[in-house]
């Protein structure tokens, strides 16, 4: 006669808003490994997802992973899987301490690729829980570097890496030049004028539309 499954919720954590949203893979990757794993002996009562979060981020700092606790003490769940123990939280000192946390409440703490990851009371077993903890945290440091060394040269080169694209020296001086009055009527020519002549000129926005009226506005000033 086959064993009863034991009851689990999923957690999943997203550092990046940039990887939260229908079309990103990080979430559905997260299910497909608890998911995948839960069906050799487990049934998935429930599952908690906190967008955005980084993985140094306390584990009862986040709203997601509360309402999990929450859950738990409500149903009886003794079991938590995750897709790795580094998607739980990079941290080493979160992990474990977010470990502790749960060994507390009576729940097991599961990562789907290493299942006794936090369980193996070994010396060795203990030794690689730290090694890969700080090489989860090396990892992220060094992205955060890369990406801030990649912001920096891009910033050196053009002088900006982020927000809207600079409007073009030329650009600017034509809808000056055409905010003077006319010489025929005397007249100064409005906003959404000087929009109109200049994308005749070829002077158009990022997109390939016409510069709106407070964009000139802005280039007037």
């Amino acid at each position: 006669m086959p064993s009863k499954k034991v009851a689990a919720v999923g957690y999943y954590r997203t550092s990046s808003a940039t990887n939260v949203g229908a079309d990103k893979d990080s979430l559905r990757r997260q299910q497909e490994a608890v998911e995948g794993y839960a069906r050799k002996r487990f049934t998935l009562a429930a599952s908690f997802y906190d967008p955005a979060v980084s993985g140094a981020e306390p584990v009862d700092a986040r709203p997601g992973f509360i309402e999990l606790l929450t859950y738990c003490a409500e149903h009886g769940v003794k079991a938590v899987l995750v897709e790795t123990a580094s998607r739980f939280a990079r941290d080493l000192a979160v992990q474990l301490t977010g470990h502790a946390l749960l060994q507390a409440r009576g729940i097991e703490l599961i990562p789907t690729d290493a299942p006794s990851y936090f369980t193996d009371p070994s010396p060795t077993a203990e030794m690689v829980r730290q090694i890969l903890g700080s090489v989860s945290q090396f990892e992220k440091a060094a992205l955060v570097a890369k990406l801030k060394h990649a912001r920096d040269q891009m910033r050196a080169k053009v002088g900006r890496c982020e927000g809207r694209k600079a409007v073009p020296p030329e650009t600017i001086a034509t809808a000056r030049r055409l905010a003077r009055s006319s010489p025929k009527t005397g007249k100064r020519r409005s906003l959404r004028t000087i929009a109109a002549e200049l994308a005749a000129a070829g002077h158009v926005g990022p997109s390939g539309a016409p510069y709106h009226a407070g964009s000139i506005r802005h280039m007037l000033a």
